[in-house]
């Protein structure tokens, strides 16, 4: 089941440690200040079990050999915010 606990700055500083063990079974934290919500704290997604086999799109795809040639000055420039 999933739900919003809303706490002010004081209260989570306080009791972090009895909050993350709620995070972790996927609960979400409204964070406030003075009442007033100001940011939203949610756990992460649990680690995969196992590593990721590699190759999962095997032949799906191809890359030309255009792919690996440098790109143009003025595409480069605005990369770097030199776009004039």
């Amino acid at each position: 089941m999933w739900f919003v606990i809303k706490l002010n700055v004081h209260e989570a500083k306080t009791h972090l440690s009895r909050y993350l063990e709620k995070l972790k079974k996927g609960e979400t934290i409204l964070l406030c200040k003075h009442n007033e919500p100001v940011a939203e704290i949610r756990g992460l997604p649990a680690s995969p079990s196992r590593k990721r086999p590699i190759g999962l799109a095997k032949g799906q795809f191809t890359i030309t050999d255009s792919f690996f040639e440098p790109l143009p000055d003025e595409l480069l420039k605005a990369f770097s915010g030199h776009s004039e």
